[in-house]
């Protein structure tokens, strides 16, 4: 929009309202986005549900969780440091496992199975040391 000014010049008018909204807008969209991005990094960490037991052993720990109808577990380091063998496996009673494993920095996992009225045992493994639950959930 242009305007006659004071002493008759043209000049723009409602350039900086604009400005302001396009700068609010594109502020607003990055920190959605980058609490998306945080989200997704949490949830990639972590299981749903909530924590029914941790075994700690040396070299880290192995957490299970439970939602109404999945355990999950996870396998997490004491310290986070160079690539080291990691294992976290879990398996409901009368199915089979359900293993990751291989070579990280910080974490094994998640590995999450249906266990609905079902029992889970879990296990975990960094370099060289592990830990175990049993049957639990039942």
């Amino acid at each position: 929009m242009w305007a006659v000014g004071p002493t008759g010049e043209a000049r723009r008018t409602g350039a900086a309202p604009a400005r302001l909204v396009a700068l609010s807008l594109a502020t607003a969209l990055v920190l959605v986005l980058v609490g998306t991005v945080t989200s997704r990094a949490e949830a990639a960490t972590s299981c749903a549900g909530r924590l029914v037991k941790t075994v700690p052993f040396k070299t880290g720990e192995l957490r299970v969780f439970k939602s109404r109808a999945y355990a999950c577990a996870v396998a997490i380091a004491r310290k986070p440091g160079p690539k080291r063998a990691m294992s976290v496996t879990i398996q409901p009673r009368g199915g089979g496992p359900v293993v990751d494993s291989g070579s990280y920095t910080r974490q094994a996992g998640p590995v999450t199975v249906h266990a609905l009225n079902r029992c889970v045992r879990a296990s975990a493994a960094i370099a060289g040391q592990s830990g175990s639950t049993g049957w639990i959930l039942c």
